[in-house]
């Protein structure tokens, strides 16, 4: 017989979403969580750390942890000629001049690796133990309504079921945004990689424009993977971080595309691009196993 979850935790990726849920946690307005997890890839902007720190804070104020976990630091790794490989999604061109993508398997690696293992430690059965069917962990996502074609009813491992508070709240991207300025919280960065492959055009521009420093390592980064990782068999063509397969310093970044004028027409997306890579929402939209 079940009788509901063992646990409660929050997968915190610190953008506008999880954010949002995590203060929710704190002031009742959902009560319940036991624990909250953020995965740290090692190349999220300093922003974001700022923002799991002031989380911890709040978090702490009512009894609720939070664990920060890891499968190292994916930029160190990936130009690591020793370490396994893990393919990320760059933009591809081949020899013959055909245009590509790499698989996306960063988020699987950094983010839900590094959750599982956590979980499977908070319910007491760390692996290789067998986790029993009536153990499991609720694992708070969040997705908001105009991401609802991310949601899926259940996640690939039986010790984790899915909940998503947001749309039980009927809660969309900018209706957090808006509590959180109620809220008095200020602003909340992007949850994303430095160089992420799925930054637009306006983040990169962000970066440019904003923060040199970070502008500068995403272009150093983008010019060592030209053959792909440093522990991958050389590409038959060249790697890219922006879509337009040129150097990312060269890249038409000031063009602004249909998609992101439609963001702004719609006042959508004030901030720029919407969110990243969270744990269970990477920016390309596709589902993450």
């Amino acid at each position: 017989m079940n009788t509901g979850p063992t646990i409660r935790v929050l997968s915190l990726g610190a953008g506008v979403q999880s954010t949002v849920l995590a203060l929710m946690a704190c002031d009742g307005t959902l009560p319940g969580l036991d624990a909250a997890v953020f995965a740290d890839t090692g190349w999220e902007p300093p922003a974001v750390y700022e923002q799991v720190d002031r989380l911890a804070v709040e978090l702490a104020r009512v009894g609720i942890p939070l664990h920060r976990v890891s499968s190292g630091n994916l930029r160190a790794d990936t130009l690591n000629p020793a370490h396994r490989f893990v393919s990320v999604p760059y933009f591809t061109r081949n020899a013959d001049g055909g245009d590509g993508m790499g698989r996306r398997q960063c988020t699987s690696e950094y983010k839900l690796k590094p959750i599982k293992v956590k979980v499977r430690e908070l319910l007491r059965y760390p692996h290789p133990t067998p986790v029993p069917r009536d153990v499991y962990a609720e694992q708070w996502i969040g997705f908001s309504t105009d991401e609802i074609h991310r949601v899926r009813d259940r996640l690939d491992v039986n010790y984790s079921w899915p909940r998503y508070p947001l749309l039980e709240l009927g809660m969309s991207r900018k209706d957090c945004q808006r509590w959180l300025e109620r809220a008095g919280w200020g602003h909340t960065a992007k949850s994303a990689c430095i160089g992420c492959p799925f930054h637009g055009n306006a983040q990169w521009r962000e970066l440019r424009d904003n923060h040199p420093e970070q502008w500068a390592d995403a272009v150093d980064f983008d010019r060592r993977i030209r053959k792909g990782g440093a522990s991958a068999s050389p590409l038959d063509g060249e790697a890219f971080l922006h879509r337009s397969r040129v150097p990312l310093d060269l890249a038409p970044i000031d063009r602004v595309t249909r998609a992101e004028y439609a963001d702004m027409q719609l006042d959508l997306f004030e901030d720029g691009d919407p969110d990243g890579c969270s744990p269970y929402g990477c920016r390309s939209g596709g589902e993450v196993a």
